[in-house]
């Protein structure tokens, strides 16, 4: 029988959806019938991946979109399985990936009135009155679905909503008599349901910014997320090469500009002190970034012009938010920069010889970048530092390699000695709930099986991604991948949280802030025993190159592999020593 379920399962594949990523339930067996029934029949529908946890099931969609900008399914139970997808809608919400979840709904009939009708004490149970309500602060769109004579319009219409700018999460919900229910087939015409169009800056304005950006003595550029489309990138580098302007990346999910390039000045997380050349900006555009920088530690000049463009320049999903600028603009990034590459080809006003100078000037700073972070990776220790790690895995990728950074309080030093090139080759979640490594990672070698994907990722972070979920998945589906754990054995996010706020405070006289994780895990046996992981554990500095070398071998021949590297204690003192070697380099 032709139901509800067969049409919304075909409106996903009419929409171009590859992947199902599904934790099924007592709401689903629609959906079960009409997939067993598609596989029976050779009927071509997205492939349903297993996932035994929703969090994983969230962030591998996550993974996928963000690789290929393409929304997957999710399909959780009802209200429980929503609220278990957790801290991943935020993730999706925050990095603006688009995605669709859809969710079943306890029965609305008890007495058999309907095919679907409660037959299992938890109906009652997981009936509650809102359930679209707990993700509706983190989803564009939300909606249930009640009959099967317009449940491709509404799947076709969440699919447009979250592909649209700022893109995001949809959530659609259906009881099981509506998913059960008898229905004719409908014909849809995706070309009509197809996003709306990227935007662009006015064109008066346009010539104002440009003149503005040209009459600047010391532009800057501040990106975050600009790399999620790569033709923004060639665009920027257009920008930055025709007028010298150095480029700054704060708190990078996405390779935005080439790390060697000579107008690449770095990037920044939670820095403490404030950025130079930040504070002697005259005009700073900020071009797709939630977090330029962090006012009261790290601004720019009072008297500097800022330009905002950006999907979503007024962050309007969040309470607190400004940065005052004289334009705010929302505009797609790509679209934006070429209008003013275009604008810069059609002026005779720009200085030729300040152009060369401010060049000359970057490019040394550049350098001197670079330099310095040479000298940082080969400091005299015994331990492994965080910086020489990254330094290490530097040297065993390849162009072919997708880096994943969820380093959390090593996250600006990967982001800075990684030093990755080309478009599409690093990403971080975009957001706040940790864990969406494991997940993201399966997701992108799904999406791009012929790239080598590396994880790199905290231990917390590590946990918090469900390992065991994450690598039974990726052996089951043959997504093999490396994982490099910063492992400092604790939560040190939350000792520097309070340090920033009570730095001479009892818990820093007393060294306790309930972060450690004594004795710790053997976190790559974990893997080991959930999905047949090669396991490696390194403690000595000495070891930490072969080990990345073999892990990377085993990767490429088809095998997950796991390397647990010991760095400074979150409570050690060793970790504050390094540091002050470094700092005086």
């Amino acid at each position: 029988m032709y139901t509800t379920s067969t049409a919304f399962l075909e409106a996903l594949q009419e929409a171009g959806v590859s992947y199902i990523f599904a934790n099924l339930g007592s709401d689903h067996p629609a959906i079960i019938e009409s997939l067993a029934a598609a596989k029976k029949e050779n009927t071509k529908l997205p492939t349903v991946i297993t996932c035994p946890h929703e969090f994983v099931a969230l962030s591998a969609a996550h993974g996928y979109a963000q690789a290929t900008g393409k929304p997957q399914a999710v399909m959780v139970h009802v209200e429980c399985g929503t609220q278990n997808l957790g801290g991943a809608i935020h993730n999706a919400a925050k990095s603006r990936v688009p995605v669709l979840i859809f969710a079943g709904a306890s029965p609305y009939t008890q007495e058999n009135e309907l095919t679907g009708s409660r037959n299992e004490f938890i109906h009652w149970i997981q009936d509650v009155f809102d359930q679209r309500g707990i993700v509706r602060g983190y989803t564009k769109y939300d909606n249930e679905i009640r009959t099967g004579a317009n449940v491709k319009q509404l799947v076709h219409r969440a699919l447009q909503i979250a592909k649209s700018d700022p893109m995001g999460p949809v959530y659609l919900m259906g009881p099981r008599e509506a998913m059960e229910a008898k229905a004719e087939p409908v014909t849809i015409n995706k070309e009509l349901w197809e996003p709306i169009s990227p935007s662009a800056i006015p064109p008066q304005q346009v010539t104002e910014l440009t003149n503005d950006l040209i009459a600047a003595k010391n532009p800057l550029i501040v990106t975050s997320y600009l790399g999620r489309n790569p033709e923004a990138v060639s665009q920027l580098v257009r920008l930055s090469e025709r007028l010298a302007i150095p480029v700054i990346e704060s708190i990078p999910h996405q390779m935005n500009f080439p790390a060697d390039h000579p107008m690449h000045c770095g990037s920044y997380w939670n820095t403490e002190n404030q950025n130079e050349l930040l504070a002697e900006s005259d005009f700073v555009l900020v071009v797709d970034s939630d977090v330029p920088w962090i006012p009261m530690k790290n601004k720019p000049s009072e008297k500097a012009t800022v330009y905002y463009i950006d999907v979503d320049p007024l962050k309007e999903q969040m309470p607190l938010w400004y940065i005052p600028s004289k334009r705010f603009f929302k505009a797609d990034s790509n679209v934006a920069l070429q209008q003013i590459n275009q604008s810069l080809e059609n002026s005779s006003d720009v200085d030729e010889d300040i152009v060369a100078k401010r060049w000359k000037k970057f490019s040394d700073i550049h350098n001197g970048q670079w330099e310095e972070k040479r000298r940082i990776e080969q400091v005299e220790s015994d331990v492994i530092t965080p910086e020489f790690l990254t330094a290490c895995i530097r040297e065993v990728i390849d162009e072919d390699t997708i880096v994943l950074n969820e380093g959390i309080t090593n996250y600006g030093v990967i982001s800075n000695h990684i030093e990755v090139n080309t478009p599409g080759s690093y990403y971080g979640s975009g957001a706040g709930s940790l864990g969406w490594n494991g997940g993201a990672a399966i997701g992108m070698k799904l999406a791009k099986p012929d790239k080598t994907i590396v994880s790199l990722t905290g231990d917390g972070s590590y946990l918090f991604s469900i390992p065991s979920t994450v690598h039974w998945m990726a052996k089951r589906y043959n997504t093999p991948f490396l994982t490099v754990i910063y492992n400092n054995r604790g939560w040190k996010a939350p000792k520097q949280s309070t340090l920033g706020v009570h730095p001479h405070g009892i818990a820093n006289e007393t060294d306790q802030f309930f972060v450690n994780f004594d004795p710790p895990a053997n976190l790559a046996k974990i893997a080991e025993a959930a999905g047949d992981v090669y396991p490696i554990t390194v403690k000595e500095r000495s070891e930490l190159k072969d080990a990345l070398k073999k892990a990377m071998q085993l990767v490429k021949e088809g095998r997950t592999t796991v390397v647990d590297v010991y760095i400074p204690h979150v409570y050690s003192s060793e970790d504050e020593k390094v540091k002050m070697e470094v700092e005086t380099i």
